[in-house]
Formats: C-alpha cells, structure tokens, sequence
C-alpha cells in the first residue's frame, strides 16, 4: 500500500497563536516538533498494518517544518513549494491508495479556531456553492478528481465536525478546539495515541466507504480585505465582481476552479 499524508500547523495539538507558527518567533520550534511527531504518530499506525510507502507533504508556509530524522525509514519528505496547482498535496496521483490530513484547521471566515484560514491569511474567505470552503475540503476534492480516498483527518473539533458531515465514514481525531482567540487542548502525548489508532483504524476499512461524490457545478466566491485585490482578480477570466470586496468565478469543472484559486487567492 502506498499512501499520502498532508501535513499543516494551525491544527496541531497546542497551536493557538500565529507566533507559534512562524520559523522567526522563538516559540515557533515547540510547535514545528509537535507537528513532525503528529506525522510521525500517523507514520507509525499506516506502518503497524503493513503499509509499504508513505509520502509526506510538508504543507505549512514554507514547506519546510517537519524533521526527517524523526520519522521511519519508507517515508519520502516533499519540502517547498514546486508552484503545482494541487500545492498542499503536491504529486499526488492515482498510484496512491489513500489520502490522509494531519494538523488541518477550520476554514477561513469560521470561528473554530483562532487560527482559522484558507490559503492566504490576507483574505476574509473562500466559499464554494455557499460553504466557508477549508483547505481540507478543497484538497479533498482534488483527490476525489482522481479517484484516491480520504481515510483520515487530525485537527481541530469544527474541522473534524465539517469531514464527518461529508462522509462519515472518514476516521477524524480532534487534538483541540477553539473558543474565540484561545484553545482547549488535548495532551500532546495522547494526542499522538490517538492519531496513531486512528490511523491505524481507518486503512483498515474498506476503502470504498470514503468516496466522495463532487457536485454538478461550482460558484466560487471570493472577500477580500482590500478593494484594490478585487480590480486584480477581475483580470482573471469570467471573474464577476458581486461588491467592492468580493468576487464569484462560476465552472461545472472543478479543476477550472482550482485554477481560479490559484490565480485569485
């Protein structure tokens, strides 16, 4: 078996502020080690069950976080960013047999975590067909395009709440939750416990129950902070302005969408 692991921070156990996040601050390096043993905890459990190859995308800022060293021997690390379109599960194609998030966190213009977001922290939110749409959604879907199912999720409570509403059968560990600009925690040991079983548990399964069926058709909207990001946005093709913050994109093929992301995020 050979799976995929996307890796992000603001859905770790104990991450409740963006200094915690960025390599500059001085409490970045706690946090960055939590998250490569959250990986390593998800590595362990796809390896109790026989997995052959794991692939870990470093998905956090700079795609570079995570400490090899730490984790078994048939993991292959992506560090960066190659500019691919499919970003935070970059190389990913139909030879992998599952698709795993660890660390993920609610979507930007939700209040379910303090660090909540999608894609690019200098917008106010993404929706897609009317939902705040999340970074675990939107990668999700791609998987759906070719055909690899999504089996796991650790991160936060609202998070996890959205992936189960999805499909029910996705096996999710909530690390955390959040309550305004704070967040109630699990223990950073158990929190490895957990993810380990539940990884464990969910490749397990009969793979069949994670299909995802992707709508008909999509109308992507857009809130900027600024106005000046919607005149730029407009230069996008088939870009329509909705008011002086926000745009819709509309396309019944979801690859065209996620071309319009990339262009207007």
């Amino acid at each position: 078996m050979k799976i995929y692991i996307s890796a992000d921070i603001e859905g770790v156990t104990g991450v409740t502020h963006w200094d915690e996040t960025l390599k500059k601050e001085a409490d970045y390096k706690e946090f960055a080690h939590q998250m490569t043993l959250e990986v390593k905890a998800a590595c362990e459990g796809a390896n109790n069950i026989g997995v052959d190859e794991i692939w870990v995308k470093d998905a956090h800022d700079t795609g570079r976080n995570i400490d090899h060293n730490l984790l078994p021997k048939n993991t292959k690390l992506i560090r960066g960013w190659s500019g691919h379109m499919s970003s935070m599960v970059q190389e990913l194609d139909e030879t992998f047999d599952a698709l795993l998030f660890i660390g993920y966190h609610s979507a930007g213009g939700t209040n379910t975590n303090p660090l909540s977001h999608t894609m690019n922290t200098g917008i106010q939110y993404i929706k897609l067909n009317g939902e705040y749409l999340s970074e675990f959604l939107l990668h999700t879907y791609i998987a759906a395009c070719i055909g690899v199912p999504v089996v796991f999720l650790s991160g936060d409570l609202g998070l996890c709440q959205e992936a189960n509403r999805i499909n029910e059968n996705i096996v999710t560990v909530p690390v955390k939750e959040g309550l305004g600009s704070s967040t109630v925690n699990i223990h950073p040991q158990l929190a490895l416990d957990l993810i380990r079983k539940g990884v464990e548990e969910s490749l397990k399964k009969d793979f069949s129950l994670y299909k995802i069926q992707l709508p008909e058709e999509f109308e992507l909207e857009v809130r900027y902070n600024e106005n000046s990001d919607v005149i730029k946005s407009l230069n996008y093709y088939n870009t329509e302005q909705v008011d002086y913050k926000t745009v819709k994109y509309k396309s019944k093929d979801f690859m065209e969408v996620l071309r319009a992301i990339r262009f207007i995020v």
